[in-house]
């Protein structure tokens, strides 16, 4: 597993999300800013994607969720709607988690409640193309949280992050570069 280093892609970002300047932050904030028009843009659903775009070979990337109450973490296809009504499951394109009033779910169709052992303040998201798998990891106490196992990718898969309101306080992208992964196992699908 190689780490990577994810940056927020200003182009498919909601109008309520504020993005840093490195491109490694994203707020919320109350009032949607005036964006020009882009066709990439997520407008029905707080999310943005990162810039990388994923269609073969195993990595990771780690995103510190701190105090955040309400998020979403993931990869979706690069193509996946962003327009009008979007329901996000693996069926529409996106693999992701949730923490929303204090109670964690993988986003299946119907939604699947998760426990965990401690809080986590970093999430690990690592992703296996070739084997279609999204894992998700505590890298805080470095215990399993969710896999979606035996999935078929097809095309680029890019990282997703969602923030539901003004009292979800920040998401950070961890540098990535040069890690090596050691202190985390990866549960293999049987």
């Amino acid at each position: 597993m190689k780490a990577v280093t994810v940056t927020l892609d200003a182009a498919t970002a909601h109008p309520a999300l504020h993005l840093s300047e490195n491109g490694r932050r994203v707020t919320w904030q109350e009032r949607g800013q005036d964006l020009p028009f882009s066709p990439q843009r997520f407008e029905s659903l707080p999310c943005v994607l990162g810039r990388l775009g994923i269609s073969s070979g195993r990595c990771y990337w780690e995103v510190e969720v701190g105090e955040a109450h309400s998020w979403d973490l993931g990869v979706c296809r690069d193509n996946v709607r962003r327009k009008g009504r979007v329901t996000m499951s693996p069926q529409n394109g996106f693999w992701a988690i949730r923490l929303y009033s204090g109670e964690y779910w993988a986003v299946t169709s119907p939604e699947t409640p998760l426990t965990v052992r401690e809080k986590p303040l970093k999430v690990g998201v690592f992703l296996d193309y070739e084997d279609g798998d999204v894992s998700f990891f505590n890298m805080t106490d470095g215990s399993h949280i969710f896999s979606f196992s035996k999935n078929t990718f097809r095309g680029v898969l890019r990282p997703l992050f969602r923030l539901w309101s003004s009292d979800s306080c920040s998401l950070s992208i961890c540098p990535g570069e040069g890690k090596e992964l050691t202190d985390v196992a990866i549960p293999m699908p049987h």
